[in-house]
């Protein structure tokens, strides 16, 4: 077998040619045994790019076997090959190391495009900060790449919760939600800020839809919280002795 390269100082020359990025998607492995007897084995893609992936799994074909990958998510297979298992590697525990037969980013759906914008995000904000823009611009990028980060988080845990009647889906959604409702603070106060600077035109037709869907979120708010919180003088009538409704 051969050895992966070893720099001067005794580490490991990283042979990849492009980065890999963290995901998790389910999928199932099959593959042929010593015998020929067909075998399948459930596994979890955690590292990937175009080129192929670290899959975690228990039960592992041998290096070099031919590999069918089948997304639990999107249905779609590739066929593979086992580059790496840890009995053949140092450092490759807990699974297998695979390389696309065809290169694809397509198979690892959108976690992977996901994740690859967040970082392109983050190269960007670099440059801008290298090359001196305004501080206030970097901070837009900043915000987007938070955004995309929570709603990536949010739809990767949505999507690997089991069929189940289970109030997760609920909460995360609800966290989802409250997420929003700080953005839109955040929205408001830069807004606040356009308007004194003079960078907003008064008779725009945006400040017009922007202050009439202030308005319906200010009523419909009001509304959330009366329904919430039950009117005590209510209670206490409602609470008399007796279980009557004093009058």
């Amino acid at each position: 077998m051969k050895k992966r390269p070893i720099s001067s100082d005794g580490t490991d020359v990283e042979r990849r040619k492009s980065r890999r990025f963290p995901v998790v998607v389910p999928v199932e492995v099959s593959w042929r045994g010593p015998a020929g007897t067909a075998l399948k084995e459930d596994a979890v893609a955690r590292l990937v790019n175009d080129k192929g992936g670290f899959l975690k799994m228990s039960n592992y074909p041998a290096v070099g076997s031919r590999v069918t990958l089948a997304n639990f998510l999107s249905a779609q297979t590739a066929e593979a090959r086992v580059l790496a298992a840890p009995d053949s590697r140092p450092g490759v525990a807990s699974g297998i190391i695979v390389e696309l037969i065809v290169p694809s980013e397509r198979f690892w759906g959108v976690d992977l495009q996901v994740n690859k914008t967040i970082v392109e995000l983050q190269n960007l904000e670099k440059a801008l900060k290298a090359e001196e823009i305004d501080l206030a611009l970097v901070r837009e990028y900043r915000d987007a790449m938070d955004y995309i980060g929570s709603v990536t988080e949010t739809l990767r845990r949505l999507r690997t919760i089991k069929p189940r009647a289970s109030s997760d889906d609920g909460e995360l959604l609800s966290a989802l939600a409250a997420d929003r409702i700080r953005r839109a603070i955040s929205v408001c106060l830069d807004v606040t800020a356009d308007l004194d600077a003079g960078r907003i035109r008064q008779d725009s037709r945006n400040t017009e839809e922007l202050a009439g869907a202030l308005q319906h979120l200010q009523q419909r708010l009001k509304q959330g919280r009366a329904f919430a919180t039950p009117d005590k003088s209510v209670s206490a009538r409602t609470s008399a002795p007796g279980g009557s409704t004093s009058v």
